[in-house]
């Protein structure tokens, strides 16, 4: 796979990429990136580590939920519009 297309490299273009397919539970999408020392990293590594991304927040958190960062992009309170929220109901 081209390292331009590897969802796993992380990047805001992948994060939102991953968003589509992810498992969102209990409030908060799983995503898997390349990591090095618990941080999701933007280079291909050979460990591949859970994230956990609150959207009602706006916090990425690693494997241990320890919080990683803030981005304001990925905060619904900020008007981003993940997934769940896009979904009609049935």
């Amino acid at each position: 796979m081209p390292m331009d297309t590897d969802i796993h490299i992380f990047s805001h273009e992948n994060l939102l990429c991953q968003l589509e397919t992810a498992e969102y539970r209990n409030g908060y999408y799983v995503l898997k990136f390349y990591a090095e020392k618990n941080q999701p990293i933007a280079r291909r590594t050979a460990a591949i580590e859970e994230f956990y991304l609150y959207p009602s927040g706006g916090t990425l958190r690693d494997k241990n939920f320890d919080l990683l960062f803030y981005d304001s992009r990925y905060d619904t309170y900020r008007g981003f519009q993940p997934p769940y929220l896009k979904k009609k109901p049935n």
